[in-house]
């Protein structure tokens, strides 16, 4: 045999012995769920809704912390730095993720900012400066969660494009299934006359203005703030003048202060989740909706 068919001859071996094993790692890779890293649990209540079975998702915060409250550790960078798309809220809710990102060095990393090109309502009652672009807490009205799904599709398009059709038929029934909900939990509500409500964190502006309601007042302007002792007292005057039946806390807060205001006023403390998971009932986004509407319609109604 001469040298170039010698030569040839391994060449061809070489080939046909490569080529399967690069076929099975394509179609392992193809099957592979993309890994995706959510700061909040809404949104990996909402990719999962999007992803289903293509995705896995992790949530660097758990349902009742926040970003103040959370501590981050080794285990994070690594979750980071496996993740093939990251979700974040953005307007200051997640800023201390950057460093998070930036120490993870994952340079396939797709950034997801779900707040981009939703209308912010200004919070008056907020002191935070993190918060001076508007009230960050957007997921609570339903229509800005539509939105923030078109986003996570998007992100999810361009890490794995060959499931267009499957991203688009998720999004699609799901924002069908949302209009649904919020459709019959208005319904719901019609029959109510006093929609009057205190609450005793500042972050449920965009979910009265959904549904309808009117907060005459908060306890804490931020978390983890001390109001003083007239603020208390003017809130408690206003509560009896206006008649106001409910006062909404939290189950991450404590419930001191609002069960005080209770005693004083005869409101009732009503605990809604803000976050999904964060109360029985309330594990995904749509069911937490529907659970805080239909708690304050227990609690207002004649």
């Amino acid at each position: 045999m001469t040298r170039p068919i010698l030569l040839l001859t391994i060449l061809l071996c070489g080939v046909g012995l490569v080529l399967p094993s690069a076929g099975l790692f394509g179609s392992a890779s193809a099957d592979e769920p993309i890994k995706v890293v959510a700061t909040f649990p809404v949104l990996k209540d909402l990719v999962q809704q999007i992803g289903r079975d293509r995705v896995t998702v992790d949530s660097l915060f758990n349902e009742l912390e926040s970003e103040q409250t959370h501590t981050l550790n080794p285990t994070d960078i690594t979750t980071v730095g496996k993740a093939r798309m990251l979700v974040q809220i953005g307007l200051g809710l997640d800023v201390r993720v950057n460093g998070l990102i930036k120490n993870a060095d994952n340079r396939r990393l797709l950034i997801v900012t779900a707040s981009t090109g939703v209308a912010l309502l200004k919070n008056e009652e907020h002191d935070d400066e993190s918060h001076s672009l508007g009230d960050p807490h957007i997921w609570l009205d339903p229509e800005n969660v539509k939105l923030m799904v078109r986003h996570i599709t998007e992100g999810l398009l361009k890490v794995d494009p060959a499931h267009r059709e499957d991203y688009m038929r998720n999004q699609a029934q799901y924002i069908q299934d949302l209009d649904r909900t919020q459709q019959r939990l208005m319904m719901k509500l019609k029959p109510l006359q006093n929609k009057k409500l205190v609450t005793h964190h500042a972050d449920w502006a965009y979910f009265a203005r959904r549904f309808g309601f009117t907060i005459r007042g908060s306890i804490a302007s931020q978390a983890g703030t001390e109001p003083s002792a007239k603020h208390l007292s003017d809130l408690a005057r206003t509560i009896k003048a206006e008649r106001i039946r409910a006062i909404v806390s939290e189950p991450q807060l404590n419930p001191k202060l609002p069960q005080i205001l209770s005693q004083e006023t005869g409101a009732r403390v009503v605990v809604l989740a803000s976050i999904p998971g964060a109360l029985p009932g309330a594990e995904t986004y749509r069911s937490m909706i529907e659970y805080d509407v239909d708690q304050l319609i227990d609690a207002l109604k004649d």
